[in-house]
């Protein structure tokens, strides 16, 4: 299983986060978790094609102290196996809002409370080309 882990890169309140990547001709499940570290993420999304008994279904969730939080499934979806995607996601002070790569919007609660994160990871059937924050 593919994992990249990016640590001390804040990304703050008012800030948005650009993810380009592309996913697996055979991928099944990706995660793009943004956080204080392994055991604490505010946002968790998982686009899944066809994994944990679920096809082309958007999973979003948190992880308190190594404990997972309540589902939410948010809807759209807009993800490709073996093709490029682009994903935004705008922290505020209500939560993060993200955009999926077909256009739909939803806001995510941020349950960890906090203004800033600068721990991300990327789990699973893809690559990340490139992350900007501005």
């Amino acid at each position: 299983m593919n994992t990249m882990v990016i640590q001390n890169m804040p990304f703050k309140v008012g800030q948005t986060m650009a993810i380009a990547g592309n996913n697996t001709p055979n991928a099944a499940n990706f995660s793009v978790n943004i956080g204080h570290d392994g055991e604490n993420y505010a946002f968790h999304l998982n686009p899944r094609f066809d994994a944990y008994g679920m096809s082309n279904t958007v999973v979003c969730n948190s992880l308190e102290k190594g404990c997972w939080q309540e589902e939410v499934f948010p809807g759209g979806f807009g993800f490709f196996k073996g093709e490029n995607f682009k994903l935004i996601i705008k922290l505020t002070s209500e939560g993060f809002l993200i955009t999926l790569p077909d256009g739909f919007q939803f806001t995510f609660p941020n349950r960890l409370h906090a203004d800033e994160y600068s721990h991300f990871s990327f789990v699973g059937d893809v690559s990340i080309r490139s992350i900007q924050i501005y």
